[in-house]
């Protein structure tokens, strides 16, 4: 796995890319709410098959932050580090998990990019955050680093290296970005443009997922004219952490059937 960056909009990206032998076309992956490239570390193993990338989004990672509102401005900022990602890395497949789905989403209805495929996993058209989620990301960010941590929010298994590694990446990305990240995807709503999305797509929802729960993906599988549903058994939100086995099998599937 290789570490590298692009510069874009005055400011630098950085990913991560392996290409194991390859064939298919690159799958670009796209971090959650105050997450890294490093949830997708699972997902390297596709490399055999489809090259595989990973973006830190602008003040994440090991990326430049960017001066963005909350919001759409924020999302757009986001859609430009992965498009400047993609065509680093010749990407047409991305995956997105929750706020990721939101970036992916968005990037499908306003950019021009050459796609073949897109996998939303553990998100949906409208991504409206809890009243008190967003206060304690104001005011409590240990409380609001504790409530997502909760069973079957981020996680199913109570798998202690998990949990604890996924709460040391919040605090890594910090409350400020953090706070961004959900208020941007509490504003997000595309619920009446999806039909404009005709890209093969994957819905891919882990089984316990009480924050974007199975019915945001049959909502999504229903509104998109060409999309399908898949769900990771024991496996919460973060079911590509949970479960990268069963995950990565059914992105395989997918791709292998609908990408020529």
């Amino acid at each position: 796995m290789d570490a590298a960056t692009v510069e874009h909009n005055g400011r630098t990206t950085a990913y991560r890319y392996r290409d194991a032998g390859g064939e298919g076309p690159t799958v670009l992956c796209i971090h959650g709410s105050g997450g890294s490239h490093a949830v997708w570390r699972g997902q390297f193993r596709l490399a055999g098959d489809y090259p595989v990338a990973a973006v830190d989004l602008s003040g994440h990672g090991e990326s430049d932050d960017v001066d963005a509102e909350p919001g759409y401005e924020t999302l757009s900022a986001y859609v430009d580090d992965v498009v400047a990602v993609a065509e680093e890395t010749d990407a047409s497949v991305l995956v997105g998990n929750s706020l990721g789905g939101a970036v992916v989403m968005t990037l499908a209805l306003e950019r021009d990019l050459d796609l073949d495929a897109l996998v939303l996993a553990g998100t949906g058209a409208k991504l409206a955050v809890l009243d008190d989620l967003l206060n304690w990301l104001d005011d409590d960010f240990d409380q609001a680093v504790s409530f997502l941590h909760e069973d079957d929010k981020l996680f199913h298994t109570d798998d202690g290296r998990l949990v604890e590694g996924s709460k040391e990446a919040m605090y890594d990305a910090g409350q400020a970005v953090t706070r961004r990240d959900f208020r941007s995807c509490h504003t997000f709503d595309v619920r009446d443009q999806l039909g404009e999305i005709t890209v093969p797509t994957l819905a891919l929802v882990g089984e316990y997922d009480r924050l974007t729960p199975p019915s945001y993906h049959e909502f999504l599988t229903e509104e998109m004219p060409n999309c399908e549903m898949a769900t990771i058994e024991d496996a919460a939100h973060l079911a590509m952490l949970e479960q990268p086995g069963a995950f990565n099998a059914a992105v395989k599937s997918f791709l292998d059937r609908r990408v020529e």
